[in-house]
């Protein structure tokens, strides 16, 4: 399955801020509220809600209302956006690493043969 170039460029906006990269590294432990994730960080509860919508909106991460109190809001990481990121990834390393080989085999063939072009 190829993953759209948006929803790649979604993942990787969302891993370029480090902020919102340690907000999954907390979620890595389990899920925590909204509440409690913002106590971590020296920004306001809205930032951290925003940076939370971005990491919801590229698949990393799942915000759900609790069912007792619908304000509490708790999030749990979650790994589609990951696993597109991951594929497309590995396809782009093999092909690089294909080129890489070529150009090894000319150069070894150049310095096999004396050439110095």
């Amino acid at each position: 399955m190829t993953t759209p170039a948006p929803q790649l460029d979604r993942v990787f906006f969302a891993l370029s801020d480090a902020t919102r990269r340690d907000l999954l590294r907390r979620l890595e432990r389990g899920p925590a509220t909204i509440s409690a994730l913002s106590a971590r960080f020296p920004v306001t509860l809205a930032a951290i809600s925003k940076h939370l919508a971005v990491l919801a909106d590229a698949g990393l991460v799942h915000i759900a209302r609790s069912r007792q109190d619908r304000r509490v809001r708790t999030c749990t990481l979650t790994t589609d956006g990951l696993d597109d990121a991951r594929r497309w990834v590995e396809r782009n390393r093999a092909a690089w690493n294909r080129r890489l080989d070529a150009l090894e085999r000319v150069l070894n063939r150049r310095a096999a043969s004396g050439s110095r072009r």
